[in-house]
C-alpha cells in the first residue's frame, strides 16, 4: 500500500496537515486531505495506493485535532506505515530547520529526506532511534511493569534505548537488569515496529528469566510484578509492538487473554 520512493517533481496530490504531533482530520474522517496543487513548503512524502502524498507542516494545531496515539487507535492497522512515516518525517523537519554542525539556515532536498547546509556542506537525514522492548517470561508467567507516565493501572513490557557500541541483546540484558533487578537467560528476537514517539525503531525480543526475583529501579520503574496468563492487568494497546510480544506469549501456552 506504501511506497517509499518520494513523489519528487509531482505538483499535486493528497497532503497530511500535521501540527505538534497532531493531524487535522480530512472530511472522510481520516487523514489524507482531497488532492490539492501542492505549495514549495510542503514535504513530498511517499505514494499510498499509487497516489502522491505530501506532508504540509502547520504553525499551529487545533486542540480537536487528533494526536498520533489516538490516530493509531483509530485507524485500521494497514494505516500505521503511512501514519508513522508523517508523524517522524515530520518530527525531524521541525527539529532540523539549522545545521547541527556550524548553526547556519538548513535547506530540505526534494529528492531525497535531507537537509543540506550550504555553508559548511554537512547533510542529516530522519533520526532513528533504536530500542529493545522485551517481554520477560518465567514457565507461563509473564513479568509486566508500569512507568510513571502511565495511564492508571497499566502494565507493560520493558522498553529502553540501544546505548552507543552496545548489541540490541545487550541491551536487553541490561535494560532487564537495571530496571527490574533480574538476570535472564535464552533472549529470542520477535520482531520489529516503528514507533512515530518521536522516532523510535523498536526491536522486540522475548527473554527467559533465571528468577522470580523483582527489584525495581522506582526511577524508570514504578511497579513490576508477575501475572500468570489468567488473570492479567489492563494492557497496552493493540497496535503496539509491547502488545503483539504479550499476544504471542499467551497464544504459545494456549490461553484466551
Amino acid at each position: 500500500m506504501l511506497r517509499r520512493d518520494l513523489p519528487a517533481g509531482v505538483g499535486s496530490g493528497h497532503v497530511i496537515r500535521l501540527a505538534e504531533g497532531r493531524i487535522a482530520p480530512a472530511p472522510d474522517g481520516g487523514i489524507l486531505q482531497p488532492p490539492c496543487p501542492w505549495t514549495p513548503e510542503m514535504q513530498p512524502l511517499c505514494y499510498w495506493h499509487d497516489a502522491p502524498v505530501a506532508l504540509s507542516l502547520e504553525d499551529r494545531a487545533d486542540p480537536a485535532w487528533p494526536d498520533g496515539r489516538d490516530w493509531l487507535g483509530r485507524l485500521p492497522e494497514s494505516w500505521f506505515a503511512l501514519l508513522s512515516t508523517a508523524l517522524q518525517v515530520g518530527a525531524w523537519l521541525r527539529d532540523h530547520r539549522f545545521c547541527g554542525r556550524c548553526g547556519a539556515p538548513a535547506a530540505r532536498l526534494d529528492a531525497e529526506f535531507a537537509m543540506h547546509c550550504e555553508r559548511c556542506g554537512h547533510r542529516n537525514y530522519p533520526r532513528i532511534s533504536p530500542c529493545i522492548i522485551t517481554l520477560v517470561t518465567h514457565g507461563e508467567s509473564l513479568l509486566l511493569a508500569r512507568s510513571p507516565r502511565f495511564a492508571p493501572g497499566r502494565y507493560s513490557t520493558l522498553a529502553g534505548f540501544i546505548e552507543p557500541g552496545e548489541s540490541a541483546e545487550e541491551a536487553v540484558r541490561r535494560e532487564i537488569f537495571e530496571e527490574v533487578g533480574l538476570t535472564v537467560g535464552r533472549v529470542r528476537y520477535f520482531k520489529s515496529q516503528a514507533w512515530p514517539f518521536p522516532h523510535a525503531l523498536m526491536l522486540g525480543y522475548f527473554a527467559e528469566a533465571a528468577s522470580r526475583r523483582i527489584r525495581i529501579d522506582g526511577v524508570e520503574i514504578s511497579d513490576a510484578a508477575w501475572f500468570s496468563p489468567r488473570r492479567l492487568p489492563q494492557l497496552p494497546p493493540l497496535y503496539s509492538i509491547s502488545r503483539a510480544l504479550i499476544e504471542t506469549h499467551l497464544n504459545e501456552v494456549r490461553v484466551a487473554p
